[in-house]
């Protein structure tokens, strides 16, 4: 554990949040200035094409948005290589419910936990924004029964459809051989549109040449239509993972710290608003 330091984001690694598999499944806490109690947090998902990466690549974020108030957790999740579908969304459905059954631990608020998540890791925030509570995406790793839905979901250059036509080499790695065309239908973010969606903000650049744009401009204009609260952010000329860019990380973290204050943060005013 960091030495905490005043006015400065407190880092915890390497804390045990279930298991999966029958292995330990970890992530690190972010904890911003103080002690804070009641505080929103955020879920944070790696990418990787579902076969790489960890949960350090988001080290950024939690820091970015843990100087702004909120408590972020970044967790891992099995790889393809480890484990095919559906352990992924199992891995991030227990991070979500340990969060929840330790939000005293924590000092958040368990019904403001909002879930962020780059690239593999945007279909897996998708897919837990939409999916919260059903069954056959819930999984083991421990604390069942813990409630599993999410206040907000931002979602980074996202793969969204994972549909026959479009299977690439890490889909069907994800999905293993003998995945059925429902079962693909199933982990597609795009079928779970909604208009009890949890608020959704999308981030995608023009010149993503590994997913493209349109993945997200499809889910945001399903949202809309059903009714749910969503906005999508086009970066010109930005490649796959365009928020690498100190400067352009930087400007994300802005908006997601805004999005989340208007639909987490200031979540009840707002509704108290709406009904005067």
């Amino acid at each position: 554990m960091a030495i905490p330091e005043s006015g400065r984001v407190t880092v915890e690694e390497g804390v045990v949040f279930g298991t999966g598999g029958g292995r330990e499944l970890r992530c690190d806490i972010y904890t911003p200035p103080g002690a804070p109690k009641n505080a929103p947090s955020v879920l944070l998902v790696h990418g990787g094409g579902w076969s790489s990466g960890d949960r350090s690549q988001l080290r950024g974020y939690g820091i970015l948005l843990g100087r702004q108030g909120f408590v972020c957790v970044a967790s891992e999740y099995r790889l393809s290589g480890e484990a095919h579908w559906p352990a992924q969304i199992h891995d991030v459905k227990a991070a979500l419910r340990w969060m929840r059954a330790n939000h005293e631990r924590l000092g958040i608020d368990p019904q403001r936990i909002a879930i962020s998540g780059n690239s593999a890791g945007g279909h897996l925030v998708l897919m837990a924004g939409g999916t919260p509570n059903v069954a056959e995406f819930e999984g083991e790793g421990g604390n069942p029964g813990v409630d599993t839905s999410v206040a907000a979901v931002l979602s980074f250059y996202p793969p969204t459809d994972l549909s026959p036509q479009k299977l690439g080499a890490a889909i069907a790695a994800l999905m293993g051989p003998d995945a059925s065309a429902e079962a693909v239908k199933g982990a597609s973010p795009v079928t779970w549109a909604n208009k009890d969606f949890p608020p959704t903000a999308f981030f995608h650049g023009t010149k993503d040449d590994l997913v493209a744009a349109t993945e997200s401009l499809r889910m945001y204009e399903l949202l809309i239509r059903a009714g749910a609260s969503a906005e999508l952010h086009i970066y010109a000329d930005e490649p796959h993972a365009f928020d690498s860019a100190p400067l352009l990380g930087r400007q994300c973290a802005d908006i997601m710290a805004l999005f989340l204050k208007r639909y987490v943060v200031d979540r009840e005013p707002r509704m108290a608003a709406a009904v005067s």
